[in-house]
């Protein structure tokens, strides 16, 4: 009798994002519970694999099987206010949304608001994501209940009118408690604690909340140097630029991952490579905002780890990240060399090089035996893809979300030949917009817009 296997995806080119780069012609993918078995000719893991012994078959012929995609920053639930703070600077825009938050957001408008995140996010073909945002627990189960691999946990941002109603030293004790609930591993995830930045939280609790993820092998998550204006606030305020500070508090290290970071001198490049620090691009966001192109390519030249975040739909207005893996192909050429960041690399960014900045390269981001079984396929039938010359050329500058035909996240298939399978997507988009309706008949929304300048 056959070893049976839950998953069989065949008939396809995988591209496995090794790295050697392999591409497997006429393909295959076998998975059980969860896990990759196996990466090879379709032929030979047909044979071993009989239909009889698989739960179920994804014909991929005519299109590219490759790893999911992995959004290395995001804020979910702010799909709530897409295209309510868009042509104004950063500083503008947190005016607005900061506002917003502390009067619209409740578990209840978050769940809303993540569920549809998440509809959108499996159709890009994105199977992770790292989410900095109020009420994660809600979000978490949202993710849980969809199948969809969510990273988030306890958010530090020492405002006075927080969503949650928490002060500092309250949301310490939370958060020790939160991570504390957490010690059973769960496969392809790790623990994770948000410091929202250096100007929103004082050197001292950046340190005691970094303290707090170190004991419990958490990532921490912060924004850094996202522009010039954020720079110098901070280095006004402490006599250091953000990751300066940082450094000097101790907090770069390989657990640390910094979203942004567009304004960086050469020597606070070298500090996060000295000490293994990793970096959330977001391109679309930091072009939309003003805020400047990220030294990326001098980062890589370094050896930093850069992963791509599309930061959230109001910034970025989608969770398009093939979309941010074009713009990462194309906007570090601006400055004349054709090369600064090439299709390749920028589809690594998107997939094993984002998984190595969550600290999960050994589990996710590349098709490989023994690696959980987060994978999408493409169809490669559009005109808008032929005749295709090279596979890394194709995603990076061709390739669309609405391409993406098939999504699996831990070997359970949540999207099959672009039906959602796992969450009802009409259910979603009316809870949304229930909350968004419900939002303006008290004056949340549209009562605050006089109040901001465009």
């Amino acid at each position: 009798m056959s070893e049976r296997i839950d998953l069989l995806v065949h008939g396809g080119d995988v591209l496995t994002v090794d790295e050697a780069g392999t591409v497997v012609r006429d393909g295959a993918v076998a998975v059980r519970d969860g896990e990759i078995l196996a990466v090879g000719g379709a032929r030979e893991l047909r044979a071993r694999y009989p239909a009889d012994s698989v739960g179920t078959v994804i014909n991929a012929g005519g299109c590219l099987v490759l790893p999911g995609l992995v959004n290395t920053h995001t804020h979910l639930a702010m799909t709530l206010l897409r295209g309510r703070a868009d042509d104004v600077t950063l500083q503008g825009f947190l005016e607005r949304v900061l506002r917003w938050e502390a009067e619209l957001l409740s578990p209840k408008n978050v769940a809303a608001a993540v569920r549809v995140a998440v509809a959108e996010s499996v159709r890009a073909g994105v199977t992770a994501a790292l989410d900095m945002y109020w009420f994660h627990e809600v979000a978490e189960h949202v993710a849980r209940d969809a199948g969809w691999r969510l990273l988030a946990g306890p958010t530090f941002m020492d405002v006075p009118d927080s969503p949650d109603g928490r002060a500092y030293e309250e949301r310490m004790e939370w958060a020790r408690r939160d991570l504390a609930g957490r010690s059973t591993p769960r496969p392809g995830f790790r623990p994770a604690l948000f410091a929202h930045s250096a100007y929103t939280l004082a050197p001292g609790q950046l340190t005691e909340i970094a303290a707090l993820a170190r004991e419990f092998g958490a990532l921490l998550h912060m924004h850094a140097a996202e522009n010039a204006a954020e720079v110098a606030g901070v280095e006004v305020r402490y006599g250091k630029r953000p990751v300066e500070l940082l450094d000097s508090l101790g907090l770069l290290g390989p657990d640390l991952l910094l979203a942004h970071a567009v304004d960086l001198t050469g020597p606070e490049v070298a500090a996060l490579a000295r000490t293994g620090t990793s970096v959330a691009h977001c391109p679309v966001s930091n072009l939309k905002l003003g805020c400047g192109i990220a030294p990326v390519p001098r980062l890589l030249g370094a050896g930093v780890t850069v992963g791509l975040g599309t930061d959230g739909a109001v910034s970025s207005n989608t969770l398009d990240l093939l979309g941010v893996v074009r713009q990462a192909a194309l906007v570090h050429k601006a400055a004349g060399d054709p090369t600064a960041v090439g299709a390749e690399q920028a589809v690594r960014m998107a997939t094993i090089e984002g998984a190595r900045a969550l600290g999960l390269g050994d589990r996710l981001g590349s098709l490989e035996a023994g690696k959980r079984a987060d994978l999408i396929v493409l169809d490669l039938g559009g005109p808008h893809l032929r005749p295709r010359h090279d596979v890394w050329s194709t995603l990076a500058y061709a390739a669309q979300s609405a391409d993406v035909r098939d999504t699996v996240v831990d070997g359970r298939v949540l999207m099959r030949d672009r039906v959602l399978t796992t969450l009802d997507e009409a259910a979603a988009l009316a809870d949304l917009e229930a909350s968004v309706r419900a939002g303006r008949a008290g004056g949340t929304v549209s009562g605050l817009e006089g109040n901001f300048p465009r």
